[in-house]
């Protein structure tokens, strides 16, 4: 499962839950404090929210982080694509996370 799946798999979801609570795109947008446009793209599978982003959004729909990568099961799906998703999403969190974290620290040390 490449990049753009896991967009794809995220958006959808996100469209998902947000439908199930009766949410529209402005009041989740609200919620977690992100623009319309913004939450249009994620949704739709063109963008990838940074983590604090996407922990505001799964805060906002009331849900884990991780079900918001679950990939439904289908006749060719491997039986292992929700693992994928979930370790390629780990590491990209802890990427992202370290990055910041050295980001912040070199500013405030200096």
């Amino acid at each position: 499962m490449d990049t753009q799946d896991i967009k794809a798999v995220l958006g959808k979801n996100i469209k998902f839950y947000r439908f199930r609570r009766q949410y529209s795109q402005a009041d989740l947008a609200e919620k977690t404090n992100i623009s319309i446009t913004y939450l249009s793209k994620i949704e739709r599978g063109l963008q990838y929210p940074k983590p604090d982003i996407l922990s505001q959004i799964a805060e906002g729909l009331e849900v884990e982080i991780y079900e918001l990568f679950k990939t439904k099961p289908s006749i060719d799906a491997a039986p292992n694509d929700n693992e994928k998703v979930i370790n390629r999403l780990s590491k990209d969190m802890a990427r992202r996370i370290n990055q910041t974290m050295e980001e912040v620290f070199t500013q405030y040390l200096k």
